[in-house]
């Protein structure tokens, strides 16, 4: 039987259905009231700020009819419905998911892995459409990867190319990538995986100055592989956020355009930095590898995983 109960003078309400307590809290309730006065009824957005309402608010009578909790709050004294499943859906009164998604692992490890998808024309955007949406840019919607006699991008060849992140050329840098396997009919072909923010901190141990001017002066990268496309973006390889957090890596050696803000001073020990930041992130000991078969796809960071 559903039922409903006040608590902490009206603060917060608990509601049981079918045996099972859901607590609220009356600010929380009052915000996401869905009447029409509080939410726009063409477009569900929300129609008050958090000033308007009373920073003294509480419930004075809640009860349970059917499928709808009737609340009164005051001292509004504004009375508003919710159906019992949109409180549920919403519920936030219970333990912390600990279960691993794909959104959890790439935060975690900066990739995630699916094996055995669907093989055919359109599954990566399949892929996408569970948790985004795809980014045009001027190679379309999407970008195949195959070999070609007079490649564009060394991306169209079978050259190994060394661990780094994708398109440093950009302002700002594709972040999510999803790379779909719909064929995989030669030898090779292996991928390899480096947490870009694990180098950058054993560089900041070894060498805290060329860590510094890693994150201080800005690299140039550049691509221009196509007619009328010319892409260039100037920033650090190692970018912080305002507090010295690490917030991205530029690591791509084929785009490095001529650096030329570091100034002829520093010139000399900024490559001995971006050598010794390359090892790092060549050494074996960093890299994880596995070969991608027809329905296979990986989700990475791309501001962290080289």
């Amino acid at each position: 039987m559903n039922k409903v109960t006040l608590e902490s003078d009206g603060q917060i309400i608990g509601l049981t259905v079918a045996d099972h307590t859901s607590r609220f809290h009356a600010i929380w309730l009052r915000d996401n009231a869905l009447d029409p006065a509080t939410r726009s009824p063409s477009n569900g957005q929300r129609l008050i700020t958090l000033q308007d309402i009373d920073a003294k608010l509480f419930v004075s009578h809640a009860q349970v009819t059917l499928d709808v909790l009737t609340v009164t709050f005051m001292p509004e004294n504004k009375t508003v419905d919710f159906p019992l499943n949109w409180l549920l859906s919403h519920a936030y009164d219970k333990p912390i998911e600990t279960t691993k998604g794909w959104h959890k692992q790439i935060a975690q490890f900066g990739f995630a892995k699916l094996n055995a998808g669907p093989v055919h024309a359109g599954a990566l955007t399949q892929v996408v459409d569970l948790f985004g949406h795809l980014r045009e840019t001027n190679y379309g919607r999407i970008f195949e990867v195959r070999v070609e006699e007079k490649p564009t991008n060394l991306a169209y060849t079978g050259l190994a190319l060394q661990a780094h992140t994708d398109n440093p050329y950009r302002d700002p840098v594709p972040t999510i990538q999803v790379l779909y396997c719909l064929e995989s009919s030669v030898p090779g072909g292996d991928n390899v995986l480096v947490d870009g923010f694990n180098a950058a901190t054993q560089l900041r141990q070894v060498d805290p100055h060329g860590f510094n001017l890693l994150s201080t002066y800005s690299a140039h990268f550049e691509y221009a592989g196509e007619h009328d496309v010319c892409l260039r973006a100037r920033r650090p390889m190692i970018e912080l956020s305002a507090d010295g957090q690490l917030q991205g890596i530029r690591f791509n050696n084929r785009s490095a355009a001529p650096f030329t803000d570091i100034p002829f001073e520093h010139m000399h020990d900024y490559y001995a930095a971006y050598r010794r930041f390359a090892e790092i992130i060549d050494n074996p000991a960093s890299e994880v590898g596995f070969r991608l078969n027809a329905g296979d796809c990986f989700v990475l960071d791309n501001t962290r995983v080289l």
